[in-house]
């Protein structure tokens, strides 16, 4: 249960800051977040999938996504009736609140929320919202756990 109350309580956050960079103006961005200047606030609108790709191809920009977190979804619930795998469990959970997040945004909205970019080498021109940051975070925790299991074996 812990971690569909996680799934709940990220998606809700996203969701949340997603509407409060909506309601604000055009104008109002970018917007530096802190001194430096290496986090800076946007107002981005993706129709597509991740950098635009199939921007062009509407259906198929909402479908893959949905099949993809129907997937995750089904593999974390599986996992949810079984004692351990905490760590796979925090993992997939981060996916899929992520990917919820972003679905919402295709499906209400047609485009997705992005609204932070870090000035970090090549990462300057790529502008994220906390969905995507949850489901690199999910990822990478999964692939690190793989990683730890096969050393271990």
């Amino acid at each position: 249960m812990l971690f569909l109350w996680l799934i709940g309580i990220l998606l809700v956050i996203d969701l949340s800051v997603k509407a409060e960079i909506e309601s604000c103006e055009e104008g109002e961005f970018p917007k530096n977040l802190d001194r430096k200047g290496r986090i800076i606030l946007h107002k981005s609108h993706n129709a597509g999938l991740p950098f635009g790709f199939l921007k062009g191809y509407p259906e198929a920009v909402k479908m893959i996504p949905v099949i993809t977190a129907s997937a995750v979804g089904g593999i974390l619930f599986w996992m949810l009736q079984k004692k351990g795998n905490l760590v796979e469990k925090l993992g997939f959970s981060l996916v899929l609140a992520g990917a919820l997040s972003n679905i919402y945004d295709r499906t209400i909205r047609h485009y997705v929320v992005d609204y932070v970019s870090f000035h970090f080498g090549k990462l300057k021109k790529v502008i994220f919202n906390l969905g995507d940051l949850f489901i690199i975070l999910g990822g990478l925790i999964l692939i690190l756990r793989e990683f730890w299991n096969d050393r271990r074996r």
